[in-house]
C-alpha cells in the first residue's frame, strides 16, 4: 500500500534508539505546554530536503500544502487538518499526532512496506526544533542513517524572514546535503484556498469536538 501523501509521511521516519551528538542542535528540546500552544494555528510547509528515495518522490509531487495544528495538552495529541496541492488538484487529510514531551518528538502510527510487499504496522517518528522568535520550525529524522535522513521544514507564512531560511539551510547542509537537494512548494500552485474556505465551518466544529 502506498501511504498518502500528507504531513507525517513527508517528514516523519521509524524511531531510531540512539541519538548523533553532532545532531544535537537540531533534535530540539523538551516539548512544554508553551510550545505546544505555540503550534497552535495555521503553518505552511516551505521545503524539504530529503535522502529517502520515497519520500522524495513524494515530496517531488506537492505543489503547495498548508495545515492547522490543535493540540491537545491533556493527552498529549495534536490534531492536523491539511490542505494539500498535488497535481493541480486539492487533497484534504484530517489526521493525529502523538506528542512525547521529553523526546522533545512527534510521532503517527502507520503502515510500513518491505522490499518483499508485506506490510506492517510502524510508528514514525519526527524530531521538533522550534524557532520561535520567527515564527517556523523543522522536523528532523533517521539522523543516525545518512542514507535516509532529512528535514522538513514549515512557518507561519510563506514569505519566510531571511534569518528563518538560514536557519533550515544550515542545518541541511550539517547533515551533509547540499541546498541543490532542497525541493520548495510553489504557492503560485496553491488549489486549495477556495476548497478551504467552503471547509472552514467543518474544520471549526472538528476542532470544538462534540
Amino acid at each position: 500500500m502506498v501511504l498518502h501523501v500528507v504531513l507525517v509521511i513527508l517528514s516523519l521516519s521509524p524511531l531510531l534508539e540512539a541519538q548523533n551528538p553532532e545532531h544535537a542542535n537540531i533534535t530540539g528540546t523538551a516539548i512544554t505546554n508553551d510550545t505546544l500552544i505555540w503550534l497552535s494555528g495555521k503553518w505552511f510547509y516551505i521545503g524539504s530536503a530529503l535522502r529517502n528515495p520515497e519520500f522524495k518522490q513524494a515530496a517531488q509531487k506537492i505543489q503547495a500544502d498548508y495545515f492547522y495544528f490543535t493540540p491537545n495538552l491533556t493527552d498529549d495529541t495534536i490534531l492536523v487538518q491539511e490542505y494539500q496541492t498535488t497535481e493541480d488538484r486539492c487533497v484534504f487529510n484530517s489526521s493525529k499526532l502523538e506528542v512525547q514531551r521529553e523526546n522533545g518528538t512527534l510521532s503517527k502510527f502507520g503502515e510500513s512496506q518491505h522490499s518483499c510487499g508485506s506490510e506492517e504496522a510502524a510508528e514514525y517518528v519526527g524530531h521538533l526544533k522550534v524557532s520561535m522568535k520567527h515564527r517556523g520550525f523543522m522536523l528532523a529524522f533517521a539522523l543516525e542513517d545518512k542514507n535516509n535522513w532529512g528535514l522538513s521544514f514549515y512557518a507561519n507564512k510563506t514569505d519566510i524572514a531571511p534569518e528563518l531560511l538560514e536557519e533550515f539551510l544550515k542545518a541541511v547542509k550539517s547533515l551533509g546535503m547540499d541546498e541543490s537537494e532542497i525541493i520548495y512548494a510553489d504557492w503560485k500552485k496553491d488549489m486549495c484556498s477556495q476548497q478551504q474556505k467552503q471547509r472552514e465551518p467543518e474544520r471549526k466544529k472538528t476542532e470544538e469536538g462534540p
